[in-house]
């Protein structure tokens, strides 16, 4: 059977990723862009505002909220230190009981509040984080460069989480081999694999672990 042939910025079957995060991976972004073949614009700068909401009791279910509009993802399993991680949900807001109750919360892995009425505004459900002893909301911003290297989707970015600047970068493919490829190509192997989740909760020490590269 052929593979999937990648195409940057575009939905395809779910994809394994590394990613990493640290202080200075200049020298692999470098590379990066220099393997890279062109790219679309639309992927050359790329900049947004996002909410992580974290869970003390959840490694396994990542949610993020932007422009309006909760996304969430689960973790399915791991090849070869690859993560795959397929949706579990989307949503907007106002955002009904029922999908809180049925979906968001389960996915949080934490106690259920109280829900007395239909409907909840972003507002209403930041408060109700904001409230919760094993929740927390935490601030990113993403300033990412997109490339595409050995077939597989790549960026280098600059990531503030509640202000703290860090650098991301990051291979991803529905081939684990192509991504393999790309990391030693890069200089990436035997680089830690950190996702968005396991990065956010270490700079906000609910992790006692640093980054790859402090």
């Amino acid at each position: 059977m052929s593979k999937e042939q990648m195409k940057i910025g575009e939905i395809s079957k779910p994809r394994f990723e590394f990613r990493t995060f640290g202080q200075d991976f200049d020298e692999q972004h470098y590379r990066m862009s220099r393997l890279s073949v062109p790219v679309p614009e639309k992927v050359w700068e790329r900049y947004s505002e996002e909410i992580y909401i974290l869970s003390r009791t959840n490694d396994i279910n990542n949610t993020k909220i932007r422009d309006g509009k909760m996304d969430i993802k689960t973790y399915v399993q791991t090849v070869d230190g690859l993560e795959q991680w397929n949706p579990l949900m989307k949503g907007e807001f106002p955002i009904a009981a029922d999908v809180l109750k049925n979906e968001v919360f389960p996915a949080f892995r934490v106690e259920m509040p109280s829900l007395e009425k239909d409907t909840y505004a972003y507002e209403e459900f930041m408060e109700m984080v904001h409230a919760h002893p094993d929740l927390q909301a935490v601030r990113v911003n993403k300033e990412r460069y997109g490339y595409m290297v050995n077939d597989t989707i790549c960026e280098f970015g600059y990531v503030q989480i509640n202000g703290a600047q860090v650098a991301t970068i990051n291979s991803e493919s529905t081939e684990v081999e192509d991504i393999k490829k790309t990391l030693k190509d890069v200089g990436l192997e035997g680089v830690e694999n950190i996702n968005y989740l396991q990065a956010i909760k270490r700079v906000i020490g609910m992790i006692n672990k640093p980054l790859a590269n402090e």
